[in-house]
């Protein structure tokens, strides 16, 4: 990446390479691959009451020690992995967040089961389609919708922990659900954009 790229961004991203990568490569671009929602739902659910940054830190240490989001994998972790999970500092030792994951891993395999998997059943709260908002600065942007609304309360329907319509908006923002680049960032008029979670 060019650490003299000086294109404007969103005002959140300040001058952080990862946070730039993250802004120019993956936030806000459609993804519709199972397991790469379910690693956005996990690690928006670490994030919880912690700031992104600290999470796309300890992101490839969390990819290492939950098995690349593998969910079947993860689904079955007993008490002594998660007890070794929480001794390890590369990743948020939160006890609820881990065991989080687990049971979020055990209800994403039964959403995937379904007919248009998980990647059919969150989109379904878009319509199929980005919600394309125009916003002219990073306050016009909620911390919830009525649509993150609705994906949270259908999500702990379905068994789903840490997933609060707060996350589930900052999961549809990550996931390319909903386009929340304001207009000054260079990313606003780059829209349609696809690329593969990195």
């Amino acid at each position: 990446m060019n650490e003299h790229d000086d294109r404007p961004r969103c005002a959140w991203v300040g001058d952080d390479p990862l946070y730039r990568d993250y802004h120019d490569h993956e936030w806000g671009i459609p993804c519709r691959d199972d397991r790469a929602l379910f690693e956005l739902l996990i690690l928006e659910g670490a994030q919880a009451g912690l700031s992104w940054i600290t999470i796309l830190k300890k992101r490839e240490n969390y990819r290492r020690l939950f098995d690349h989001f593998d969910a079947e994998k993860i689904a079955r972790y007993d008490q002594g992995k998660i007890d070794a999970l929480l001794q390890d500092p590369g990743i948020v030792r939160n006890r609820l967040k881990v065991n989080a994951a687990v049971t979020n891993a055990r209800a994403f395999l039964e959403l995937r089961g379904e007919p248009g998997g998980f990647s059919g059943f969150v989109w379904g709260f878009v319509d199929g389609k980005p919600i394309v908002r125009r916003r002219r600065a990073i306050d016009e942007v909620p911390a919830s919708t009525a649509e993150s609304d609705a994906l949270s309360k259908a999500l702990k329907r379905r068994g789903f922990k840490f997933v609060g319509t707060t996350i589930c908006y900052a999961f549809m923002q990550a996931a390319g659900l909903v386009d929340d680049h304001t207009e000054g960032c260079f990313r606003h008029h780059q829209r349609g954009a696809v690329t593969a979670l990195r």
